[in-house]
């Protein structure tokens, strides 16, 4: 499995927006810092992905994490590959029996295949708009995370890297 965290919340850069030549677009902006975590680990080659919606990210969230995955997966001895956030590789977080993480190269997020569910996601769900609130965000994330989550060839194409087909062969 891989796994990442993404902040998600009511600060919004603007992205591209198409228009017809002549027209201007206009597109929303806000700046309100407010936000939540978004924790997934994916097991790319099944097309299988697990998320939380967290308030923070730190060693107690990636714990209760962690706890999570071990339930979804409690029929699996997973190896989860993470990059190096202090909250992955802290000698107080309390990794579940079926799990053993493995940290990626430092200042590679090329390598990680959940990087991919962070673009898809604000890609379809987030492009260009506003939230009134952070339940409105919440409610989105869950929608895009929950209909990713349900599409296994969709999940597979994006994140079965050509490293990871060889280390399950």
């Amino acid at each position: 499995m891989t796994q990442d965290e993404g902040r998600f919340g009511r600060l919004n850069p603007t992205k591209r927006a198409w228009s017809p030549p002549e027209a201007r677009p206009v597109v929303p902006q806000q700046v309100v810092r407010q936000y939540l975590y978004a924790f997934v680990a994916v097991a790319p080659a099944l097309g299988m992905m697990t998320a939380l919606l967290l308030p923070w990210a730190n060693t107690q969230m990636m714990a209760l994490f962690l706890a999570q995955v071990a339930e979804d997966f409690r029929e699996y001895f997973v190896i989860m590959l993470t990059d190096g956030a202090g909250w992955h590789t802290s000698g107080d977080l309390l990794v579940p029996e079926n799990i053993r993480l493995i940290k990626l190269p430092p200042r590679s997020p090329e390598l990680n295949p959940t990087e991919h569910i962070w673009d898809e996601v604000r890609e379809k769900y987030f492009h260009n708009e506003i939230f009134d609130s952070m339940d409105a965000v919440e409610s989105r994330l869950m929608d895009g995370l929950r209909e990713l989550g349900q599409d296994q060839a969709r999940i597979r194409s994006m994140t079965h890297f050509p490293y990871l087909r060889e280390l399950t062969c």
